[in-house]
């Protein structure tokens, strides 16, 4: 009787290097988590105005009657209109530069209606509150009046006639309608979440905008010195020869140079501002990118495919940029996790410093810097809050990259792909 052998087939896996990175990647959970959260960042830096509490530009209502609130701290507010033209933004614009307030915020402890004004006590915090007792006309909660024209209130008939703004004919409202729509639509009240800081601003609104600060930073601080970088390093590793050499040199001339103090200079002779920033971080980041791109080169210019492409006259930009270049993207990517995490630790120290982006832009640095006094006393979440920020934010980019280059192992994806 004659047996035969079932042959032993070895699967092939057709699916590409990328795809198996992609799934080691998958595994790290520690990467996955910092993948989420940055993505929950973007998004949150996206929409920007439209989901923040305060959405005024840069966050920045004050109440000065509300410095320094705990978290969760609540009040009634009374919302008296401004009395000037407000146009209403669209939800781009909106979205991001904010909307100016229509109303000017004004805590109160108690209030009730006398003939055509509302009389408010307003707040104070303490106890007993003791607040000032003032008047208000219920037209001017309600309305932006032109004050060229004046009220004319008629206590008979309990009603006010007035101007609106803008308007030639006059409106005529009794006191009761007013009352019933002051207590519906202008008396609220309102949370504020993670209290307020010394200026009264609510605290969770500006630490939202924070996070495109920084975003913003590190992703154009990062565009311009891989913009540099890769140019620098893949022409110095591809031609070699005196162009290599003095790549080189400046290579080692500004990484010679503290960091820090080269950001400062740079910063100092550009003007300070947030667009500075970008320029000053940007310009001093790409000598890690040029070296790495450098070395890469150097080591897949001699390979078969590289002179196939010299021998089929193809240029050398094309040589560079369509198949060098694009066998060295892992290492590169890997590189712009990290500077993305350095930038935005650069931004940040250099607005503590006050060199950074100015008041009144929400930056945690420039927030640490301003609550730094309130770190011995029980509000010292104010100088905390960022500073956890920051941490977060650069840590999740620093496990990002320490994924992806996992994930990115050549060797592993390849082993991986013959089902090694």
């Amino acid at each position: 009787m004659i047996k035969f052998r079932k042959k032993k087939y070895v699967e092939i896996d057709s699916y590409s290097l990328a795809h198996h990175a992609w799934k080691r990647f998958k595994k790290n959970r520690l990467a996955m988590f910092s993948l989420y959260f940055i993505v929950l960042c973007v998004l949150v830096a996206i929409l920007g105005y439209t989901i923040t509490p305060d959405s005024t530009p840069n966050a920045n209502n004050q109440v000065l009657e509300l410095s320094v609130k705990p978290p969760g701290f609540k009040v009634q507010m009374l919302l008296n209109r401004e009395n000037e033209n407000i146009e209403q933004e669209g939800f781009f614009s909106k979205m991001l530069y904010g909307q100016q307030g229509f109303y000017h915020d004004i805590p109160i402890y108690h209030f009730g209606f006398q003939g055509p004004n509302i009389v408010v006590e307003g707040y104070t915090g303490s106890t007993p509150n003791n607040g000032p007792i003032v008047k208000y006309n219920m037209a001017d909660i309600l309305y932006s009046l032109d004050f060229n024209k004046h009220l004319v209130n008629d206590s008979v008939n309990k009603s006010t006639t007035f101007y609106t703004f803008g308007s030639d004919k006059p409106l005529t409202r009794t006191y009761k309608d007013m009352s019933e729509e002051i207590t519906t639509k202008n008396i609220i009240t309102k949370t504020y979440l993670l209290g307020t800081d010394q200026e009264g601003r609510d605290l969770l609104s500006r630490l939202m905008i924070g996070i495109r600060v920084s975003l913003a930073v590190g992703f154009i601080s990062v565009l311009i010195a891989f913009s540099i970088g890769i140019f620098m390093g893949a022409t110095a590793g591809f031609y070699r020869g005196k162009w290599d050499e003095f790549v080189m040199w400046l290579i080692n001339v500004v990484w010679s140079l503290p960091t820090l103090l080269l950001v400062i200079a740079i910063t100092l002779a550009l003007g300070k501002g947030f667009w500075q920033v970008f320029i000053a971080v940007g310009l001093t980041m790409w000598v890690d990118v040029a070296r790495i791109v450098r070395g890469q080169v150097m080591s897949i210019r001699e390979e078969n495919f590289i002179e196939a492409g010299n021998a089929m006259g193809f240029s050398d930009f094309r040589i560079i940029f369509k198949h060098i270049l694009p066998n060295i993207m892992g290492a590169i990517i890997v590189v712009a996790a990290d500077n993305f995490a350095s930038a935005i630790l650069i931004e940040a120290g250099l607005s503590f410093l006050g060199i950074g982006a100015q008041p009144p832009i929400a930056s945690w640095g420039a927030m640490i810097n301003t609550n730094r006094g309130y770190i011995i006393t029980d509000s010292a979440y104010l100088a905390f809050l960022p500073g956890i920020c920051i941490m977060f934010m650069v840590l999740a980019f620093f496990l990002l990259g320490n994924g992806l280059r996992d994930a990115l192992d050549s060797k592993t994806s390849a082993n991986q792909l013959i089902g090694a």
